[in-house]
């Protein structure tokens, strides 16, 4: 049985203290001058992160990629996202039809990634998220840099607004497509729903999502109990 390890992240995304190697990754891949190790002990893993220490353990802090994809031939927009809480990986994926929504195209996939990762991670008490976006304006129609002109972007500020009581929210923006292993996984996600499947929810865990960046959008693959998604 292979021994625990904890990872410390001295400076990426959120600093702190993780559990496994995918939520240590998510924090520091992408990230300038990023700083982490793994140790055998807490002890160790604290010691590391010295006064940047912020108490914010995995147990409290979540992270989630989010993208938005559109399909013209049915007017359809979906998100993908990856979600990072308590050391586990979760995969979503969700369609929308909303006809207000949908004349932004993708971006209203990236609205329903950034709301539904937000409902998430209040569902599962975290304390914080921090959502990593390729689309500007996920972050700035929340913190008023933008002007919401649409019902749709009104109602997402509407929905950020409503949950600062609950929970802390931070933006990290990324280069759409430039190899960022989360971002292109959500992409591909939300992707997938372009297509066949008419699956809705939370991938399990036992699913196999496999994605070429190579040309992008020529494949992606998911089989689940369910369903079975392919992207040519």
């Amino acid at each position: 049985m292979a021994k625990k390890k904890y990872y410390a992240v001295r400076a990426g995304r959120t600093p702190g203290i993780y559990t496994s190697w995918d939520a240590c990754k998510a924090q520091v891949d992408g990230f300038a001058n990023a700083s982490f190790k793994s140790f055998p002990t807490k002890e160790e893993a604290e010691a590391f992160l010295g006064n940047n220490t912020k108490e914010n353990k995995i147990e409290d802090e979540a992270l989630a990629y989010v993208d938005g994809s559109y399909n013209v031939e049915t007017g359809e927009y979906s998100c993908g996202v990856v979600f990072f809480f308590e050391g586990e990986k979760t995969e979503y994926c969700e369609k929308g039809t909303d006809s207000e929504l949908a004349a932004m195209r993708n971006v209203a996939g990236e609205i329903l990634g950034a709301q539904v990762a937000m409902k998430m991670a209040v569902e599962q008490g975290a304390e914080s998220l921090t959502i990593v976006h390729d689309y500007q304006g996920i972050a700035s129609w929340c913190t008023g840099e933008w002007k919401t002109n649409k019902e749709g972007t009104k109602a997402y500020k509407a929905y950020f607004d409503s949950l600062k009581d609950k929970i802390i929210i931070h933006f990290q923006k990324v280069k759409g497509h430039s190899g960022d292993e989360y971002n292109d996984l959500a992409f591909a996600i939300a992707s997938s729903q372009k297509y066949s499947c008419e699956f809705r929810g939370v991938f399990p865990r036992w699913s196999t999502f496999t994605y070429c960046p190579s040309g992008m959008r020529r494949w992606a693959f998911f089989v689940s109990e369910s369903c079975m998604c392919k992207m040519w």
